[in-house]
């Protein structure tokens, strides 16, 4: 996800490479990185910065943040489960600090991310971090206690689906589709309705009344779909995730 927000930033003029700097224990990885994002500081030792984005395990926070300390400006934790108050305790009082959740198709610039501000953190330090998150996707800002709500909806929801594409891969499988045509199909039925979605203004029940005719073939597999509850099973995923990532931040 790091190495996602490194592209996304320098791709689309946020930031010169110049400007950047990572931080990387680990001689392999700072090797690529170095290789692949030229003109990049690439080090093993923290440098003075405005501000510093923290893209590592949970485990691994408490070092990160203590390894800043003092050297930077602001801090964007996008650790998941790492709550601000875990983070603010572990940074010189009165840091700015802004908690993330992003997801993974920001990988390919499509993400979306949820921030939360913690206590000395204003609207410059905000817009700072959509900046960042907003290179790869589209960000939203809500209070904290909001986030785990986000993880399991937009944080999981890519998982959900994946699994989506698997049933319909398999179901034009078995429907007699070689796997190749299937999975052809299925992905670039997925992206279509995805940017129609996204693009044509119409809400999803609008769009799911225009490809349902009374009696035709999508109402047909849509009562299958409603029979079996699909909609109680993804909405009893969102909690489930929800609680989980309340609980992990717990911990």
């Amino acid at each position: 996800m790091g190495a996602a927000l490194l592209g996304g930033l320098i791709d689309g003029g946020w930031a010169s490479a110049s400007d950047l700097a990572v931080v990387e224990p680990v001689e392999a990885r700072r090797r690529a990185l170095a290789e692949e994002y030229d003109g990049v500081q690439v080090s093993a030792d923290v440098v003075e910065a405005d501000g510093a984005v923290i893209a590592v395990k949970p485990n691994d926070v408490e070092a990160a943040c203590r390894a800043v300390s003092g050297r930077v400006g602001r801090v964007l934790s996008i650790a998941a489960g790492v709550t601000l108050t875990k983070l603010e305790s572990w940074l010189p009082s009165g840091t700015p600090v802004v908690r993330a959740m992003p997801n993974t198709p920001a990988l390919v610039g499509a993400g979306a991310a949820a921030i939360a501000a913690g206590t000395a953190a204003g609207g410059d330090d905000l817009t700072w971090a959509e900046g960042i998150l907003g290179a790869v996707g589209t960000v939203v800002r809500v209070p904290e206690d909001l986030l785990d709500a986000v993880t399991g909806l937009s944080g999981s929801g890519p998982a959900y689906v994946f699994l989506v594409a698997e049933a319909l891969i398999d179901g034009g499988i078995e429907a007699g589709l070689p796997r190749e045509i299937s999975e052809r199909l299925a992905r670039q039925t997925l992206l279509g309705a995805a940017r129609l979605l996204a693009e044509s203004g119409e809400t999803p029940e609008e769009l799911r009344a225009h490809v349902t005719s009374p009696g035709g073939t999508t109402e047909a597999g849509l009562r299958v779909l409603d029979e079996r509850d699909l909609r109680a099973a993804f909405s009893a995923a969102v909690a489930a995730a929800t609680e989980r990532s309340r609980q992990l931040g717990s911990q």
